[in-house]
């Protein structure tokens, strides 16, 4: 993949904003609400374009330019230099951003997250003195 790190301004550049279901078209999604994550991570992406075969880099120094706190982005080959697919089943943007999107809930650093807030809510219940004030 060294030869090919040159070339990679020609890749295809992926932000997670496109498919973060918190923003609003105007900030920035680019799938329907229904199809969209909560809250991707470049991280996330980067391993759901490396499952789906994609060759992708993260550039973790570049900033979505609707809201520069976002930070980072991720380059995807979708198409070598010769116009073939790196993917048969991707054939453009929008298919990898719902392809993405769909996988992003089931990456096993999200699934594992969840998993202890889930655990840590149910438990400090009582914690807290509540009832009436006596006189």
């Amino acid at each position: 993949m060294d030869r090919e790190t040159p070339n990679i301004k020609k890749w295809t550049v992926f932000y997670p904003v496109y498919i973060n279901s918190k923003k609003t078209v105007a900030e920035g999604r680019r799938i329907s609400l229904s199809n969209a994550c909560e809250n991707p991570t470049c991280l996330e992406i980067n391993d759901c374009c490396g499952h789906l075969k994609l060759p992708c880099a993260i550039e973790l120094d570049k900033a979505y330019p609707r809201d520069f706190m976002q930070r980072g982005r991720v380059r995807v080959l979708l198409k070598r230099e010769d116009g073939t697919l790196c993917n048969p089943a991707i054939t453009s943007r929008k298919q990898l951003m719902l392809r993405v999107a769909e996988l992003v809930p089931r990456h096993p650093g999200r699934v594992k997250k969840q998993e202890p807030a889930a655990t840590s809510t149910a438990g400090p219940s009582k914690s807290s003195k509540g009832g009436k004030k006596k006189r």
